[in-house]
């Protein structure tokens, strides 16, 4: 009894141990814009802070994200192919050997003839 009972213990915690945090995807950067994320006072004037925003494609769902603080000015280029995760309302990846931390913003389907590659059309 004590065996059987020691041996489902062992296998309950392994199968929780593997399948802890949040599994990679696979996605594509679409676009990019500059959005307002803030404001900085400067002597009598308050100015405007940008941060990048992305739309972020992963199968038939497109995630707006965010940069979290406007200091990390980097960009990333469009098209770009990336293994993300995705843990609450934060998306992690890595793009030429950089980390980075974004904030999803909104999250849609993707549209019907953007998530399915169009078909050739027939020869006559």
């Amino acid at each position: 009894m004590k065996k059987s009972l020691t041996l489902f213990a062992a296998v309950f915690l392994s199968a929780a141990v593997t399948s802890a945090g949040p599994q990679p995807q696979p996605g594509t950067i679409l676009s990019q814009a500059s959005v307002a994320c803030g404001a900085k006072k400067s002597k009598k004037k308050d100015i405007d802070v940008l941060c990048q925003q992305y739309v972020l494609r992963s199968g038939t769902t497109d995630y707006t994200i965010r940069q979290p603080k406007p200091s990390d000015q980097t960009l990333i280029p469009i098209n770009t192919a990336i293994q993300f995760t995705l843990d609450k309302n934060k998306v992690k990846f890595k793009v030429n050997g950089k980390s980075f931390e974004f904030i999803v913003v909104g999250q849609a389907a993707a549209s019907a003839a953007a998530a399915t590659p169009a078909s050739p059309a027939p020869n006559r």
